[in-house]
């Protein structure tokens, strides 16, 4: 199984003139072979074959730079025909690239090309003679297939290193939860029931806190001439914030998926249409909360740590079963947060009610001891929940986290 490990690198002046001399050569590859497979194609004729060696001798600079990297463009641009030709409506047309948009390159292990010094911290690739400088935060063991050299908008370089290894799994702990329910709702960002309790997370609203300073920074901007020293200055402050706000929200999921898959053995999540919800006028909460790459997060940590992630069907009616008896409020209106059974007369906070119960689906796999849940059709006995016992915090709460509370 290969798997990527991603470092922070920090490359000389002449390194980072290097990586700028390739990434213009990789763009300026992929924009000529698109641009002669775009004019045939448009002919009706067959799209050709181009390599990268075609466009040497006419250009002698892209002599200069890593050969592998310019093979992979070429890779990249035919999987890019192949994806659009296999299904049109998924996929476009590739576009051409522009120096603004992200940089990047890849280059392959030959030989022993790319190689990692863990104890002098410092990464080798090809044509580089000196090592960079790089930030091991942790280690890996296998193959070295590949490695990706980026550049952010804010000026950071980063390398993702692809390894080929035999144990895909890190290292496993024991859970203490059998199951654990996972409702994402609007006025919080989850709603968590496990064999210990029930717990509510907050929205952290990255992008939100930032607003009135992106306001002011894209203001300043707009005001600037493009092109001068002062629209560059003002232009690597909002990238700065924009990578903020990334860093800040992708640190929120990854503690907090971790945290959840740690924890329980089995993870039961709705599936959730977010693409639907992004045309709403819900749309800037749903990207600022970015629950699709949470259940991603969720879903390859599963996957790691030998945990079992269950995505029941979006039209599962978790927020209308009853918990206790197994009445479904078939009238239920999104804006009613409160709602009381009229079977067993008790009041159900909904996304309370919605964990629970994709909690007690969590209950009915084989990962799970043999009566510890039942479900009769879409009903869901209390008396076949094992009871809660002393609550007990997660670790996110042991750690400090001012989002996570216990739903009293």
């Amino acid at each position: 199984m290969k798997k990527a490990y991603k470092y922070r690198i920090y490359p000389t002046k002449g390194q980072q003139e290097y990586f700028t001399k390739t990434f213009g050569c990789c763009r300026f590859v992929w924009n000529k072979m698109l641009a002669e497979k775009l004019s045939d194609y448009e002919k009706g004729e067959p799209i050709p074959r181009i390599t990268p060696a075609k466009y040497k001798e006419e250009f002698p600079f892209l002599k200069e730079v890593d050969s592998l990297a310019l093979a992979n463009v070429q890779l990249q641009l035919e999987k890019a025909f192949r994806d659009y030709f296999k299904n049109p409506k998924h996929f476009g047309l590739p576009k051409f690239k522009r120096k603004k948009d992200k940089q990047s390159y890849t280059t392959n292990n030959v030989n022993g090309s790319i190689k990692v010094d863990f104890e002098k911290g410092l990464l080798y690739l090809p044509k580089i003679k000196d090592g960079i400088k790089i930030e091991l935060h942790r280690t890996f063991e296998g193959q070295i297939r590949s490695a990706t050299v980026s550049k952010t908008k804010d000026g950071k370089y980063y390398v993702s290193i692809l390894v080929e290894t035999e144990e895909p799994r890190n290292k496993v702990m024991e859970p203490k939860s059998k199951a654990c329910g996972i409702d994402l709702g609007l006025e919080h960002f989850a709603t968590i029931t496990n064999d210990f309790g029930t717990y509510k997370v907050e929205h952290p609203k990255h992008l939100t806190r930032a607003e009135k300073r992106l306001k002011k920074l894209q203001k300043d901007l707009s005001r600037k001439q493009k092109g001068s020293k002062n629209y560059e200055k003002v232009r690597q402050k909002l990238a700065k914030l924009h990578a903020y706000i990334s860093n800040a929200r992708n640190d929120f999921l990854h503690k907090l998926s971790k945290a959840i898959i740690d924890e329980n053995q089995v993870v039961v999540v709705e599936d959730i249409n977010v693409k639907g919800l992004m045309q709403s006028n819900l749309a800037k909460s749903i990207s600022d909360s970015s629950r699709s790459k949470f259940l991603t997060y969720l879903r390859y940590k599963a996957e790691w740590y030998g945990r079992t992630l269950i995505q029941v069907d979006k039209f599962f009616p978790s927020s209308k079963l009853c918990h206790c008896c197994g009445y479904k409020k078939e009238d239920l209106a999104l804006h009613e947060r409160i709602w009381t059974c009229p079977v067993c007369g008790t009041a159900h906070d909904r996304n309370v009610n919605a964990s629970i119960n994709l909690y007690l689906v969590g209950l009915e796999r084989p990962e799970v001891k043999p009566g510890c849940g039942r479900r009769r059709g879409e009903h869901a006995l209390v008396d076949d929940r094992i009871p809660y016992g002393i609550p007990k915090k997660p670790s996110c709460v042991e750690a400090g986290s001012s989002t996570f509370y216990k739903v009293e």
